[in-house]
């Protein structure tokens, strides 16, 4: 796994961006189709700001969430909220297809279960994404992967539901289809992650983050939080 550190949150974002927009080139070459999943939290949107003015061919672009809120539509704490405002693209001729986690339905069990199939009608059987990015809570969180929950432990299963976690049950991404994903691309920043990239770098799996396979991965970090890694990993 590589780590490449940038002097603060903008660069990052930048940086990450452009990761994004060459793999999408490459996958619609190769494939004919690119499929991204995006994590929630605060750090993306900049980064999916920054991806709506680079080269992307967006009309070959199908959008999957890593995790999801079990919120109504439209509520500030729903990741779908900010993705779909992020990715605002007026001036575009194409635009992405953005698979929502269908966390409003009565019977989430179900719902949970229908969006591994819709993986696995985009993805392939079983499902390959074409990037995956992660970001990593002070905690060692990845995805709505927390540490304690039995979410942790699904292997039978792409997508699953969390217990409660600062007051709500998630819908997430499991490590099945994480760690089958072409490339992984973990976006960290600030001081107050520099604990835990140390322990991410040292696959340590006390945490949840450090399950997440490394020989696809690569790391974009600010200073902030890289300052206590002393080497960079391949």
């Amino acid at each position: 796994m590589n780590l490449e550190v940038f002097a603060d949150v903008e660069q990052v974002a930048r940086h990450a961006a452009e990761v994004i927009a060459a793999e999408a080139r490459a996958a619609v070459a190769a494939r004919g189709r690119f499929v991204v999943a995006f994590s929630g939290g605060r750090s993306p949107w900049a980064m999916l700001r920054a991806l709506t003015s680079l080269d992307v061919p967006w009309e070959n672009v199908d959008v999957l969430q890593v995790d999801e809120r079990i919120a109504p539509a439209g509520h500030a704490d729903r990741n779908l909220t900010h993705l779909s405002a992020s990715l605002r693209m007026p001036a575009q001729p194409g635009r992405p297809r953005i698979q929502a986690m269908p966390v409003e339905a009565a019977d989430l069990d179900e719902a949970a279960a229908g969006y591994a199939r819709t993986i696995g009608e985009i993805g392939g059987s079983p499902p390959v994404l074409d990037l995956v990015h992660l970001g990593l809570g002070v905690d060692g969180h990845t995805a709505s992967l927390v540490p304690g929950d039995p979410v942790l432990d699904v292997t039978d299963a792409d997508v699953a539901l969390t217990g409660q976690y600062q007051g709500q049950r998630r819908m997430t991404l499991t490590y099945p289809v994480l760690n089958r994903a072409r490339r992984v691309l973990w976006v960290i920043t600030g001081e107050d992650k520099a604990g835990m990239v140390v322990r991410l770098f040292q696959r340590d799996r006390a945490i949840p983050a450090g399950r997440v396979e490394q020989e696809r991965a690569m790391v974009l970090a600010d200073r902030a939080a890289a300052h206590q890694v002393q080497t960079r990993p391949t």
